[in-house]
């Protein structure tokens, strides 16, 4: 494996036996593990011009987080992921910052109450209703999630009968929840003290379902072939099978799920502040709903291609994004500048540098509250994986990438709900 750096890039080009490797992390860290993991890509025979890593690039299962994957003829399930649709959201209000309450427990307390979180924040909507079609579900389904799941209902009708993996999801259930891990709700001021509301999560328990079957598929098609590969994570559908159709059609839809999802939460917090603040006042004022695990049809050098993002939001010329950084960190609203060579894409956030299993050794409760002075949020054991030191710091990721984004808002979170 050989690596250039050229002043007049800035990234740096890396040749693996493959297709090039371009990768937008100057001045940031960049595992070993991650470096081969993206090799292995480079080396798959369907791979268009090049690989495109992001300055928050980290190891992931098959496919490097924070990769950009344009494919000729085939798509990766694992390389998308189970989490279909994850992205972020966000909006703009007409709060100012000095209208706030001193003591924003009352916020905090609000929002969580709104929008169901954790592994056992259902708040009262399991049920066995998983096709949406079940009465008793049904009528006990907010009137916010029936509406959202209007749309979707008549395809995943479609789904279902295609796939009996899909008859007992818990999608309607779990549209409008926020989920577990890294997935979380902020208020936030820019630098104008202004509010915005941020939240990040995506395709939940139908999502997973949907992307770890395809994923075991195939597997199982590769095993009968005998295809031999790197890493048996990068098990691939070629474009003409079945399979290959039924996963796009799959993988589509849990990405409009997705963002339905975020739709509805949004409304919700909304809602939780309008009832916590004493005065009026306007949302919506600008808003962005990008995903950041997904696939997308697109045209690159001369090519109609499927571009899988796993870990990365696309930044077309003039199209807003979402960067996050961690719970204690600043976030930015950016506009692309359309780099063809990563692809039109950028990173979709600081990029973790332990493993969660790592931050919950080496991180102590005491400088996790140090880390997170200042934002209402929980400052328990339970959140150390999440705790800003094990993210790469975001001031340098974004620096890394100047070149394919610019930053229109940075905001910094006083509240934060984590799932």
């Amino acid at each position: 494996m050989s690596t250039e750096q050229h002043s007049n890039t800035s990234y740096e080009l890396t040749h693996a036996g493959g297709v090039p490797i371009k990768s937008w992390t100057r001045g940031v860290s960049f595992e070993a593990e991650a470096r081969e993991q993206l090799a292995n890509i480079s080396r798959m025979p369907f791979i268009h011009k090049w690989v495109a890593a992001m300055p928050d690039v980290h190891l992931g299962i098959g496919a490097t987080i924070g990769s950009v994957v344009p494919t000729l003829g085939a798509v990766i399930p694992a390389a998308v992921g189970v989490d279909i649709g994850c992205g972020m959201m966000a909006v703009k209000t007409s709060i100012r910052t000095d209208q706030l309450p001193d003591s924003l427990a009352g916020i905090r307390s609000a929002i969580e109450a709104a929008v169901p979180h954790g592994r056992s924040g259902m708040n009262g909507r399991r049920g066995r209703g998983s096709s949406g079609r079940d009465k008793g579900a049904w009528a006990s389904a907010p009137d916010d999630v029936r509406a959202a799941w209007g749309p979707l209902a008549g395809r995943f009708d479609i789904l279902k009968d295609k796939h009996r993996v899909l008859k007992n999801t818990n999608n309607l259930n779990h549209l409008g929840t926020l989920g577990t891990g890294n997935h979380f709700i902020e208020v936030c001021l820019d630098e104008h003290d202004v509010v915005w509301i941020m939240l990040h999560s995506g395709s939940r328990g139908v999502g997973n379902r949907i992307g770890t079957h395809f994923i075991e598929e195939a597997k199982m098609d590769m095993a009968r072939q005998n295809i031999n590969l790197p890493d048996i994570n990068l098990a691939y559908l070629p474009e003409g099978s079945q399979m290959f159709d039924d996963y796009v059609e799959a993988v589509e839809w849990a990405q409009d799920f997705a963002r339905a999802n975020r739709e509805v939460m949004m409304g919700r917090v909304i809602e939780a502040l309008r009832q916590s603040l004493d005065f009026p006042f306007e949302a919506r004022l600008e808003a962005v709903n990008c995903h950041h695990n997904y696939v997308s049809r697109e045209h690159h050098y001369g090519a109609d291609v499927l571009v899988t993002r796993k870990g990365a939001v696309r930044a077309r010329a003039g199209e807003m994004g979402i960067i996050p950084g961690s719970m204690g960190a600043r976030s930015f609203i950016v506009r692309g500048l359309g780099n063809e060579e990563s692809f039109c894409s950028c990173s979709h956030g600081a990029g973790r540098v332990m493993s969660r299993t790592a931050a919950k050794k080496a991180v102590s409760l005491e400088e996790h509250k140090q880390a997170t002075v200042g934002v209402e949020c929980r400052k328990d054991a339970g959140v150390l994986d999440e705790t800003p030191a094990a993210y790469k710091p975001i001031e340098a990721v974004m620096a890394a990438q100047r070149d394919l984004v610019e930053i229109v808002y940075t905001l910094k979170q006083v509240v934060c709900v984590k799932g």
